[in-house]
């Protein structure tokens, strides 16, 4: 693994269910948009949109986006539901927090030159298509508590080295095994995925998890012990 491909760890707060990834895998659903068989949303209001959101940002915050190394507009009231391309306008962003709406589909990151953090959990996300556009700088993905099955399109994140995607559906090991594909990637958070349910129940999940991904560190919140390590501790 080059340094250049990796460089340093990013320092940043960890989401809260890090570290007793376990005792929260059974918290409360990813926030859902529940529509009734017209399509129209049952409580009738309208999404906000990103440009809304940035405005009502910049108003809170005193800063302007196109400036703004950190930008939060997770929890909007309404719901944003769609990333348009109002995004274009934070070329300084390094992390930017979308988490606890109601979007489906990863799109319009294209201006994002310098995004190293993007937080989408709590959402609607059922694909990872679209990451593509961040694939060169991004070095942490905080995606749990969405409705993600398959993890097709996870491979262009060359750097990324914390990924947070817990509470998804991803079922089979065809799929964890993209995983691997990602050279940086060193701690990782999965509970709550069906897999890691029925391997966690039988007690050989980090066994075989580690075994697919071997430059893990930290699987869940907990140390990766390597079982050559332990085989070496043995004989010596």
């Amino acid at each position: 693994m080059s340094t250049s491909a990796c460089g340093s760890a990013v320092q940043s707060v960890q989401p809260s269910h890090v570290g007793t990834a376990r005792a929260h895998a059974v918290a409360s659903p990813s926030r859902q948009c529940h529509s009734n068989r017209s399509g129209h949303q049952l409580n009738m209001a309208k999404a906000t949109t990103v440009k809304e959101a940035l405005a009502k940002w910049e108003e809170t915050s005193g800063e302007k986006a196109c400036d703004a190394t950190a930008v939060k507009l997770y929890g909007q009231v309404p719901a944003i539901e769609k990333i348009d391309a109002s995004l274009s306008t934070l070329i300084n962003c390094e992390k930017l927090s979308l988490s606890t709406n109601c979007i489906e589909k990863i799109t319009n990151l294209n201006g994002l030159k310098k995004l190293r953090i993007l937080s989408l959990g709590r959402n609607n996300i059922k694909a990872l298509n679209g990451l593509e556009a961040v694939g060169d700088t991004l070095e942490e993905l905080w995606i749990s508590y969405n409705l993600i099955e398959k993890l097709k399109g996870i491979q262009c994140m060359k750097k990324l080295k914390i990924l947070y995607i817990s509470n998804n559906l991803v079922k089979e090991w065809g799929e964890f095994s993209r995983l691997a594909e990602l050279p940086c990637l060193v701690d990782m958070v999965f509970v709550g995925n069906p897999l890691e349910e029925k391997y966690s129940t039988e007690g050989t999940w980090m066994e075989e998890a580690s075994k697919r991904l071997p430059n893990l560190k930290k699987l869940d919140g907990n140390p990766v012990i390597k079982q050559q390590e332990d085989e070496g501790e043995e004989e010596s």
